[in-house]
């Protein structure tokens, strides 16, 4: 296999996993969030678990995604277009994710610590999980 053709499939792999992640995270999210509303009767947890579980599947694939285009863009010949192109994807998606993370938490990433999207997923199923819900959550 030459070289060309590898990293064309591993700009592929990247796509066809942020948007798998972002499919399977949805279907996730919602029946983590109905597995809430039903265990605990709770409307505003479940409404809860499921924006904090869905916007972490759809940070994960913005993540995904990025990596794409990165490796799309290094790998392929040196051109002012194509970094220019790269440039404004990064930043859209790094628009995308800032507002989601704000949307999730109620507060700016850099002012508290960094939290990924699979981190996300993964508070928001302990949350969901957890007998006693805190009220300050």
């Amino acid at each position: 296999m030459n070289t060309v053709r590898f990293f064309e499939l591993a700009t592929e792999s990247f796509e066809v996993l942020g948007v798998l992640s972002m499919v399977v995270g949805f279907l996730f999210a919602f029946v983590l969030a109905a597995w809430t509303w039903r265990r605990t009767a709770d409307g505003g947890r479940a409404f809860t678990t499921l924006r904090q579980s869905l916007g972490g599947a759809i940070l994960l694939g913005l993540e995904l995604l990025v990596a794409a285009d990165i490796v799309k863009t290094v790998t392929s010949a040196p051109s002012l277009t194509d970094a220019a192109v790269l440039g404004v994807i990064v930043l859209i998606r790094t628009v995308l994710s800032l507002s989601i993370e704000i949307e999730i938490d109620g507060v700016a990433p850099w002012k508290k610590a960094f939290v990924t999207g699979p981190q996300v997923l993964a508070q928001a199923t302990r949350h969901s999980t957890r007998q006693d819900p805190d009220p300050h959550e």
